[in-house]
């Protein structure tokens, strides 16, 4: 069964994720592929996931950056992931991506998706090199989301990213949250739950914040 609609976990169906695949062609998304095509072609030993073209693409106004994909990302793994960054991909990150989206309304065209470490080594760990390293890749991803002003740092590795974010674009609005991953549920539940405000808060516009009492 084809899932068509906007659905937690939709990539888990592999007619789906091919119908993805047609769509990045689309020119709202087409430049973020050449840009990961070239990645792939630079490190041909990782693997970099597409931007979801569900998502904004060029014209999003909010990057959402998280840490490090996770193996459903990837189409290579044992059990096979969709080769995107997604939240309709089928782990529970993805999952909680969709949901709290939802709970602090903010449309899907207005967010895109990426990671401050953006490849998959078949590794969920890394080094604070490998951090830096991917800080360092913004440089050249930025100049590609010309409608981005808001910048959400999910967890403590993308939090890492907002000196050279300041530096680079001093005019972004840049907002912080907690990972909606498991760990964080797990042990820090407080902080999990205050995602969805967290994120509600981003995502108003420069008259809403202006206007906000």
């Amino acid at each position: 069964m084809v899932l068509l609609d906007d659905a937690p976990r939709a990539l888990r169906d592999p007619e789906t994720v091919a119908l993805r695949r047609v769509m990045l062609a689309e020119p709202h998304v087409a430049p973020l592929a050449r840009y990961v095509q070239a990645l792939r072609a630079q490190h041909p030993t990782w693997e970099f996931q597409d931007f979801d073209p569900m998502d904004g693409g060029v014209h999003a106004d909010m990057l959402f950056l998280l840490e490090k994909p996770g193996p459903m990302t990837s189409p290579t793994g044992k059990k096979q992931g969709s080769g995107f960054i997604s939240r309709n991909n089928d782990d529970p990150t993805a999952e909680g991506v969709f949901r709290f989206m939802q709970e602090a309304g903010i449309p899907r065209k207005r967010a895109v998706l990426w990671n401050v470490i953006p490849w998959w080594d078949r590794s969920i760990k890394f080094t604070t090199a490998e951090v830096r390293r991917g800080i360092e890749e913004l440089r050249n991803l930025l100049p590609l989301l010309p409608a981005i002003r808001t910048v959400v740092l999910i967890g403590g590795q993308a939090r890492r990213a907002l000196p050279l974010l300041q530096t680079l674009r001093p005019d972004l609005r840049i907002c912080t949250s907690a990972h909606p991953g498991r760990q964080v549920y797990r042990f820090n539940p407080d902080q999990w739950k205050a995602i969805p405000a967290q994120w509600k808060a981003a995502g108003l516009t420069q008259d809403e914040v202006s206007a906000a009492p």
